[in-house]
């Protein structure tokens, strides 16, 4: 659901009566009390984050025998894209958007900018609702580009632009807002959909809300969300200051699935289903199997060969700038505008071709059911969990890429593969079959049928990624 936003008042050391009984909820209200301290950790990430990000850029490539404890731009890389998203990525399944509004530094940055900053209203072409989407993909394509798991110029210039770019959007918009998060960042659709099947949300009791005459400044939410009216856990960066206020915002524990099958299929924005099916599942699954695919070296070098017969050579030449071609000679790492324009050719094909065919199963299975209330991008959302399963797997395709090169066993891997994909898989089955709950068999049994392709194509892909 999309909350939105609403103009508020920022309130420093006012707290409205605490209202809590449980351990979660006496924790949301110590996230809410304890407001300095989470301040404090946000900027001890920025300035690791920063570290991170800068130092390693200027030092020379690694030595052959250099390891990860022992080299800042190999532990650097690590810890980005080994540890730091990855486990962003589960804990925004798990947590909800806790990353989001405690720790993100590009979050707390734009923050304190739009705190000091114009504070000019916020456009319209900005709320437009495929942003996410959009920046998502070109984000995802220009860091294969350049390679940017690999080298850390490239990870500054990719993550260091959207940082910047954060800092200025929240300098001249909003005030004391995260004007940024919520509408361009490149990751926000991706969280919004993964935060749909936290355990763990901020619960508003809009019943309480009106009972309550509690006369108390309404809370600034950063993320520009109407709080009393807030349902979905997608745009709620769980940072805690809204906790207990006016005896109806608690953090709570809730079903998995609870949200999914209680969403309105009004409440599901195309934007959102367009993320899911060919962003999540259909891009960012082709860029990560593009490096390791068979059918992508067989073309590149049909092509390159063709090429050769007929004397043209344009395309193999290896003189594009670093920036916007992978181009580290020292360490026998050039590509070719062939190169580029293959990896361009198989994300953006290869993932509209896999976008397609789920989207067309989901079409499929809406018309057979013909339910008012299932449209097809609410019945999309039933994928979101095997869509992370699937994120998170990619991502630890680097994980494992590291600790493969300091000789660590991987023996268990291929069994945890097969059990994510399984919880993945089948977590996502159980929600198709409930979200058509309410057609009789003679169409649901078939409506699942052409669901239940989406599922499993989606698995063979990996599967083929990981075991063919």
């Amino acid at each position: 659901m999309h909350e939105h936003s609403v103009s508020s008042v920022r309130v420093d050391g006012i707290r409205p009566p605490v209202r809590t009984s449980g351990f979660v909820a006496r924790l949301g209200s110590a996230m809410q009390r304890n407001r300095r301290a989470i301040l404090a950790i946000q900027w001890v990430v920025v300035v690791f984050y920063l570290l991170l990000l800068v130092i390693p850029a200027l030092l020379p490539l690694p030595p052959e025998d250099a390891h990860i404890y022992s080299n800042l731009r190999l532990f650097a890389q690590f810890m980005f894209w080994g540890i730091w998203w990855p486990l962003v990525m589960v804990s925004t399944m798990l947590l909800g958007r806790v990353w989001c509004g405690v720790f993100c530094p590009e979050g707390a940055l734009t923050e304190m900018a739009s705190r000091h900053g114009l504070g000019r209203p916020i456009p319209r072409w900005m709320r437009w609702g495929g942003w996410p989407f959009v920046a998502f993909v070109c984000t995802t394509v220009y860091g294969q580009l350049v390679s940017v798991y690999e080298y850390p110029q490239a990870a500054l210039l990719v993550l260091g632009g959207s940082t910047v770019a954060a800092v200025a959007v929240g300098f001249i918009y909003g005030k004391g807002k995260r004007v940024w998060c919520r509408y361009l960042c490149p990751a926000n659709g991706v969280f919004a959909l993964l935060a749909k099947i936290a355990p763990l949300h901020f619960r508003v009791n809009e019943e309480a809300w009106k009972r309550s005459t509690e006369r108390a400044p309404m809370v600034n939410c950063a993320p520009l969300i109407d709080i009393r009216h807030m349902k979905s856990a997608s745009a709620c960066h769980a940072c805690g200051r809204c906790s207990d206020y006016r005896g109806a915002v608690q953090l709570a524990v809730r079903s998995p699935a609870s949200e999914i099958l209680s969403t309105r299929g009004k409440d599901v924005s195309h934007g959102e289903a367009l993320t899911l099916i060919f962003g999540v599942i259909g891009i960012a699954t082709a860029a990560f199997q593009w490096s390791s695919s068979r059918l992508f070296v067989h073309v590149k070098t049909a092509i390159a060969t063709w090429l050769v017969d007929h004397d043209a050579f344009l395309l193999l030449q290896d003189n594009a700038p670093w920036w916007m071609l992978t181009h580290y000679p020292e360490a026998n790492d050039v590509f070719t505008w062939l190169d580029g324009l293959c990896i361009l050719a198989y994300i953006l094909g290869g993932g509209m071709v896999l976008g397609s065919l789920v989207l067309g199963l989901l079409w499929v299975a809406t018309r057979i059911a013909n339910l008012p209330a299932l449209p097809l991008r609410r019945l999309a959302l039933g994928l979101v969990p095997l869509a992370g399963t699937g994120v998170f797997l990619g991502l630890s395709m680097l994980t494992l890429g590291h600790l493969k090169a300091e000789r660590m066993s991987l023996e268990w891997v291929p069994a945890v593969r097969v059990l994510l994909l399984a919880a993945g898989g089948g977590f996502s089955a159980w929600l198709g079959w409930r979200l058509l709950a309410l057609q009789g068999l003679a169409r649901r049994l078939p409506a699942f049928a052409s669901y239940l392709m989406s599922v499993a194509l989606i698995v063979l892909v990996w599967v083929a990624a990981f075991f063919f």
